[in-house]
C-alpha cells in the first residue's frame, strides 16, 4: 500500500521473480507488469484495480495483492486491508510521506493490521532514508525501528546494511538482483550503525522486560531473540520495522521478503476472529481448519471465460468444490461451482480451500461485497467492509437509443464490481446518474464500457453531488384524504424534524396509546425516507435530519398503509419548508506540492477557487500547501496547477465535509432548478 508511483507494482514484480512464479521481470512503464493486467492500467502505467497473487518463501505461502494509489480507487485499498493480515507500506525515497500515504495509513489503522515499511526509490538523485523516517514518526505518528540503512558509493546506490547481522549486502547489478555478497560494514558506516543499533535495543526495551534486563548487563542477544521482539511490537503495532531498497534496480526485495516472513503475522497470529451471530451475539473464531467453514467476500469481478467471480478470504474451515455454502449476509444457500486461486488475471484450479487462503469462486450468483459465507447451519456474520460515498457525478446517455437497456445492464454490472460506484435513473429528468470518486474514476469506468461492450455514450460535464439539510426545529402535519366512492384513504401523521450531525437519516417512532397502529409505522418511514432521498428544496438529497412521530390519527375502514406513506411524505415536506432547508456542497482537503516559486501563483489560484488555505509548509524541497476547495471548483484544477508549476506540482484531494453553499451559488442552482421544470412542464 502507497501513495501513487511510490513503487508498489515494480516491487510486486520483483516478489513474484523471486519466488520462482515468474521467469522474468515486466515493467510497469512497458505495460508489461503481471499485476497490472487491465488495458486502461497497461496504456497509463497506473494500477487501477487491485489484483491477487500466491507466492512462496522460505516454505511459506504468502498472498499478496497489489494495491492502486491513487486516490479515485480507494476502495480497492480499503477492502483489501479488510481481508488481509499484514501490510507492507512503501515509500519513495525522495517525497517520503505523501497525501495518499496518510489516506492508506489511516485505513489499515481502522483494520489493525501490522504494518512493516519499506523505503524504496534509494537510487533516485535526492533519496533520503533518514528524511522518510522522521516523516514518518511526524506525520504518521508511527515508531519506525530502523532495520536497514542504504550504502552510496558517491550518487549510486549498491547496497544495504543490516543493524541486525551487522553486515553489509552488496548487489551486483548486472545479475538481476540476485547475487548478493556479505561484506564487512564500511568504515565511515560503523559509527551509524552503532547508534542505530542501540536505539534499536532500547526501542525494544520498552516492549520486552527479559531483553532489557541482558542489554543494561551487556549480555549477548541472539538474532532469533531480537526478530522474535520485533515480531511483537510489529503485531501490537508499537515499532514499524523499517526496510530500504529499489525495487526497479531490484535490491533490497529478498530481505523484504525474509521481513514479510519474519515480522508479519500468519493467520495464527491475529486470530480469535471477531464475528456476530445474526441476532447480534458476539463470537470468535480461532481460525483453523477444523471449525466451522467461514469466509469473507471482498470483491466481485466478471469474467469473459469464467463469469462471475466472488474473490473469498477464508477465516476459518475449508471449502471444497462442489460444497453447498450459506451467505448469511442474505440467507441464501448457493452452490460452489470452482474454486480458483489467484495469479492476477490468470486462473488455477484447485479442490479445496482452507483458513488463511485467498482464492475467488465460481457460482455464487447472490454475493456482493462484505457478505460472509458459511457452511450450512452456522450462524455466522463478519463485519463488513466500509464504501466511501461518492463525490463526482454525470450524466450518460447512449449514442444509439437502442443501447439504453445494454448500457443500463453494463453499469449495474461494474457497480457490483465496484460498490464505490453507482448508477441510478432520475425520476424526474429520464437521466442515467453515474456516481463515482473522482474524474479518473469515471473515466476509466466509461472506457471499460466502450471497450468491453462496444458502448459508445454521450456525457454530461461531471455534477457536484450537492446535499440539503435544514438548521432548526420544525412541526407539521399531514394528511391524506380521499373519497371517491367506495372505500376511501385515510392517512394523518403529526412530526418533528431536527437537524444533527450525522449523515445518516433518523426516524424516532414516539406514537402513545395507540394514535397510530403499529403496522403502519414502517409505511409512514418509508414515505419520508422517499421523501427526504429524492430533495425537497431543490431536489438534492436530503441529510442530517431527524423525524420524529409524536401523534396522528387513523380510520377503521379507509386507512392503509399507501394512506400513511403519503401522509408521512407531505409532513416531511411541510415541515421542510419551514426548517429554514439548506443546500450543502462537498468540501475537499486538496493537498498541494509546488515549488518555492510558483507558492504565490498557487495559493493565489486556490483562493480564487474559493478555497481557504489552512497550512503551508515545506516537504522534500517542495511548498506542500493544505487548503479545503469546494468540489465545484476543483474541475481541470490537475491541468491548471501543471501549467502553473510548468508539470512540476502536483496535487490530491479527498472528501472532507459538507458545508452550505454561499449565497450566489444557491441563486445559481435555483436558476437552474427552475429552468429543469420550465423546460420539462412547459
Amino acid at each position: 500500500m502507497a501513495h501513487i508511483d511510490a513503487g508498489k507494482t515494480t516491487a510486486t514484480e520483483r516478489i513474484l521473480f523471486y519466488t520462482g512464479v515468474n521467469n522474468r521481470i515486466g515493467e510497469v512503464d512497458d505495460g508489461a507488469a503481471t499485476m497490472d493486467w487491465m488495458e486502461q492500467e497497461k496504456e497509463r502505467g497506473i494500477t487501477i484495480t487491485s489484483a491477487a497473487t500466491t507466492c512462496f518463501w522460505r516454505d511459506h505461502r504468502v498472498n499478496i495483492i497489489d494495491t492502486p494509489g491513487h486516490i479515485d480507487f480507494t476502495i480497492e485499498v480499503g477492502r483489501s486491508l479488510r481481508v488481509l493480515d499484514g501490510a507492507v507500506a512503501l515509500f519513495s525515497g525522495v517525497e517520503g510521506v505523501e497525501p495518499q500515504s496518510e489516506t492508506v495509513w489511516r485505513q489499515a489503522d481502522r483494520y489493525g493490521v501490522p504494518r512493516i515499511g519499506f523505503i524504496n526509490k534509494m537510487d533516485r538523485p535526492g533519496a533520503d532514508f533518514d528524511k522518510c523516517t522522521a516523516m514518518m514518526r511526524d506525520i504518521l505518528k508511527a515508531n519506525p525501528l530502523t532495520l536497514q540503512i542504504p550504502v552510496k558509493n558517491v550518487d549510486e546506490f549498491i547496497g544495504v546494511i543490516d543493524i541486525i547481522d551487522e553486515k553489509m549486502n552488496r548487489y551486483d547489478k548486472d545479475h538481476l538482483g540476485l547475487d548478493c555478497a556479505d561484506e564487512e560494514i564500511p568504515e565511515e558506516y560503523k559509527a551509524r550503525v552503532h547508534e542505530l543499533r542501540n536505539a534499536m535495543f532500547e526501542a525494544l526495551s520498552e516492549i520486552d522486560d527479559a531483553l532489557m534486563t541482558k542489554y543494561l548487563d551487556g549480555a549477548d542477544i541472539g538474532k532469533e531473540e531480537i526478530q522474535n521482539i520485533i515480531r511483537k511490537g510489529t503485531l501490537e503495532g508499537t515499532v514499524l520495522p523499517v526496510l530500504c531498497g529499489s525495487a526497479f534496480k531490484n535490491k533490497g526485495i529478498q530481505p523484504l521478503l525474509d521481513a514479510i516472513i519474519d515480522y508479519l503475522p500468519s493467520p495464527d497470529d491475529v486470530s480469535p476472529y471477531q464475528c456476530w451471530t445474526g441476532e447480534g451475539e458476539e463470537l470468535s473464531l480461532k481460525g483453523t481448519a477444523d471449525e466451522p467453514m467461514s469466509a469473507l467476500v471482498f470483491k466481485i469481478m466478471t469474467d469473459p471465460f469464467v463469469g462471475h467471480l466472488s474473490y473469498i478470504r477464508v477465516y476459518s474451515g475449508e471449502i471444497r468444490t462442489g460444497d453447498s455454502v450459506t451467505n448469511t449476509s442474505r440467507d441464501k444457500t448457493e452452490r460452489v461451482g470452482r474454486i480458483i486461486r489467484l495469479h492476477a488475471n490468470k486462473r488455477e484450479d484447485v479442490k479445496k480451500v482452507e483458513a488463511g487462503d485467498i482464492c475467488a469462486i465460481v457460482g455464487l450468483k447472490g454475493a456482493i461485497t462484505g457478505d460472509t459465507l458459511a457452511s450450512g447451519g452456522h450462524d455466522i456474520v463478519f463485519e463488513t467492509i466500509e464504501i466511501p460515498s461518492p463525490v463526482l457525478s454525470c450524466a450518460i446517455t447512449p449514442k444509439k437509443k437502442d443501447d439504453l437497456k445494454k448500457m443500463w445492464l453494463v453499469f449495474n454490472k461494474y457497480t457490483v464490481e465496484d460498490p464505490s460506484l453507482t448508477v441510478k435513473l432520475d425520476s424526474e429528468t429520464g437521466e442515467v446518474i453515474l456516481s463515482g470518486m473522482g474524474e479518473l474514476h469515471l473515466e476509466i469506468i466509461m472506457d471499460r464500457a466502450k471497450r468491453e461492450h462496444n458502448l459508445d455514450m454521450l456525457t454530461s460535464p461531471p455534477q457536484v453531488a450537492y446535499r440539503e439539510t435544514i438548521t432548526r426545529h420544525a412541526s407539521a402535519v399531514g394528511k391524506y384524504i380521499k373519497q371517491s366512492g367506495g372505500r376511501g384513504q385515510y392517512g394523518h401523521v403529526v412530526i418533528n424534524i431536527a437537524p444533527h450531525d450525522g449523515t445518516e437519516f433518523i426516524f424516532e417512532n414516539k406514537i402513545i396509546g395507540g394514535a397510530i397502529p403499529r403496522e403502519y409505522i414502517n409505511s409512514i418511514e418509508a414515505g419520508i425516507r422517499e421523501a427526504l432521498e429524492k430533495g425537497i428544496y431543490l431536489g438534492y438529497p436530503m441529510i442530517n435530519v431527524t423525524v420524529e412521530l409524536i401523534d396522528g390519527s387513523y380510520h377503521d375502514v379507509d386507512s392503509s398503509e399507501l394512506a400513511f406513506k403519503m401522509a408521512g411524505s407531505i409532513a416531511v415536506k411541510e415541515a421542510v419548508s419551514r426548517a429554514n432547508p439548506v443546500v450543502l456542497e462537498p468540501i475537499m482537503k486538496v493537498d498541494i506540492h509546488c515549488p518555492q516559486e510558483a507558492m504565490g501563483a498557487v495559493i493565489g489560484d486556490a483562493t480564487s477557487r474559493r478555497g481557504r488555505v489552512l497550512e503551508v509548509g515545506e516537504r522534500n524541497g517542495f511548498k506542500h500547501i493544505l487548503a479545503h476547495i469546494p468540489l465545484d471548483e476543483m474541475f481541470g484544477y490537475t491541468t491548471q496547477l501543471r501549467s502553473m508549476t510548468q508539470g512540476r506540482g502536483y496535487s490530491s484531494m479527498e472528501f472532507f465535509h459538507y458545508h452550505p453553499v454561499p449565497s450566489n451559488i444557491l441563486e445559481n442552482l435555483k436558476r437552474k432548478d427552475k429552468f429543469a421544470t420550465e423546460v420539462q412542464y412547459g
